[in-house]
């Protein structure tokens, strides 16, 4: 079975998720920002999810996790939780 292991930003506007990417994109540090403004409590380990195989998340996330590029910043995506910032950090 495929599975993945991912980081993520979560907050609850998507112009709030925007921003963020911005930072990221100018070489803010992801777990630093996921730290200060993530309302998962995975944002007190800089993010990370952990392994997770397809189905363990609701289908938006989990849709970005098993399709599209790893170590790439993706969002905003939007789920039922609010607006996430993703990045796929591994996938087998």
């Amino acid at each position: 079975m495929a599975t993945a292991s991912a980081r993520h930003i979560l907050v609850s506007s998507e112009e709030k998720c925007n921003e963020l990417k911005q930072e990221i994109a100018d070489g803010a540090d992801f777990a630093e920002i996921a730290k200060q403004h993530s309302t998962c409590p995975s944002g007190k380990s800089g993010g990370e999810l952990g392994e997770f195989g397809p189905g363990m998340m609701v289908k938006e996330f989990d849709q970005v996790c098993f399709n599209d590029e790893v170590g790439v910043v993706h969002g905003p995506v939007k789920t039922q939780f609010g607006y996430h910032l993703v990045e796929v950090t591994s996938r087998r």
